[in-house]
């Protein structure tokens, strides 16, 4: 029988990852690629969005992950003032990320966490406490490395986002400049 899986991507993390490798991730692909490891029994997609985000840039990729297959979480970005009269934004999804996780725990065999953030290495800790196993999915080649070398020793495996990259690469578009 094949492992029921859940697919968490922390579409900021992901996407300054592959930025860094050089490369764009084609998220069709990346279900295709990643059904082939289990049954998906969902795919999150976590990202923080600003008040005046209506027309950005990440909104058609938004849409499109909507329509395809991903459950799409999205959360407000805060503002705060960071004591010496500068507005700063709070861009953390790791709430939302550690519920869903815990919730869907009981119904999956495999998490396959897109992330290298070390805030999310007590949620790798507690799912894995519930029996389930943990792949972390990140890279150590990018410079510096994008994943937490405390979240990468809480993992099960951690898997080189790097040596994905043939099989969920986006193709150069044809009208596009090299």
């Amino acid at each position: 029988m094949a492992d029921r899986i859940a697919l968490f991507i922390d579409g900021a993390n992901l996407h300054t990852t592959v930025k860094n490798l050089g490369f764009e991730i084609d998220f069709r692909r990346l279900l295709s690629e990643f059904g082939k490891y289990g049954q998906i029994v969902r795919a999150y997609f976590y990202t923080v969005v600003r008040d005046d985000d209506e027309f950005s840039s990440l909104r058609p990729l938004v849409d499109w992950l909507d329509y395809n297959g991903y459950t799409v979480r999205r959360k407000l970005a805060k503002t705060h003032d960071d004591g010496e009269g500068r507005r700063r934004m709070k861009r953390s999804i790791g709430i939302e990320l550690a519920v869903d996780a815990l919730e869907i725990a009981h119904r999956i065999d495999h998490a396959y966490l897109f992330s290298g953030d070390g805030d999310l290495r007590a949620v790798v800790e507690a799912v894995r406490r519930a029996g389930v196993r943990v792949t972390v999915v990140s890279s150590i080649r990018t410079k510096p490395p994008m994943i937490a070398d405390e979240l990468r020793r809480q993992a099960d495996v951690f898997l080189e986002l790097e040596n994905l990259r043939a099989a969920i690469e986006r193709p150069a578009h044809p009208i596009a400049p090299e």
